[in-house]
């Protein structure tokens, strides 16, 4: 799956109005972040690389697993292949995004 796919995947999930009112980061490190800014009206998700409230450092690989249910997030997080910088409590209220 691609970055592009990804973020395109993410705009039809979260829609015009995010769940979550602050700006989340994916980053997929060199693979790239997306950015889901929920405090924009209409909510926008692009791949800005800009500040956020809460930034989630994920492989791009271990992101897909998640997503699909493949991969538990807690556990991942618990594993390391997780790490959240910012606002941990917004990484809480994930599961209304990623579905």
């Amino acid at each position: 799956m691609t970055l592009e796919k990804i973020t395109n995947e993410m705009r039809s999930r979260v829609g015009a109005h995010s769940p979550i009112s602050a700006i989340i980061k994916f980053d997929f490190g060199d693979d790239g972040v997306v950015r889901v800014d929920g405090k924009a009206s209409p909510t926008v998700v692009d791949n800005e690389n800009s500040d956020a409230d809460c930034t989630v450092k994920v492989s791009m690989e271990n992101f897909i697993k998640i997503a699909e249910g493949d991969l538990n997030p807690q556990m991942a997080f618990m594993t390391g292949k997780i790490k959240v910088e910012g606002d941990m409590s917004l990484a809480m209220q994930l599961g209304s995004i990623l579905g």
